[in-house]
């Protein structure tokens, strides 16, 4: 597969559909499982607030992968995307409800770079806070 995406169709500055995702408690027992990152502060809201947690909070990995997904859906091929990193600012703190919580992700091209390449900068938030910053990925465009 190849990103459905032209390099030569894309300016610096290029907007891509911003997306929300749904964080529950259901989610992060099921990323706990494909993962095998079983830490209670994920799951255990005792636990979690015994080592001065707000709540439950999701897992980084988990938080980094949906925000991927807003680049990864705009490319239309998930190999595309050839670097990817954050750095971890804030978690996303995730109520024992029926919402949970959301991560809103925007993103746009920031430069335009060699072989067809270009990079994107994300930013995504929570509840109006930043919980990735430096979220930078390099995507090979068509």
């Amino acid at each position: 597969m190849t990103a459905k995406i032209a390099y030569d169709d894309v300016e610096v500055g290029t907007e891509l559909p911003a997306q929300a995702f749904p964080v529950t408690r259901a989610a992060l027992v099921q990323y706990a499982g494909a993962s095998g990152d079983f830490n209670p502060i994920h799951w255990n809201e005792k636990f979690a607030k015994e080592v001065g947690l707000p709540d439950v909070i999701a897992h980084g990995m988990f938080t980094m992968a949906e925000a991927i997904r807003v680049v990864t859906d705009w490319a239309g091929d998930p190999g595309a995307v050839v670097e990817y990193g954050v750095r971890f600012t804030k978690p996303v703190v995730v109520p024992n409800d029926d919402q949970g919580a959301t991560v809103e992700v925007s993103a746009k091209v920031a430069v335009k770079l060699d072989d067809n390449t270009v990079r994107v900068d994300l930013v995504a938030t929570s509840v109006g806070q930043k919980v990735l910053g430096m979220s930078r990925a390099v995507v090979r465009l068509a």
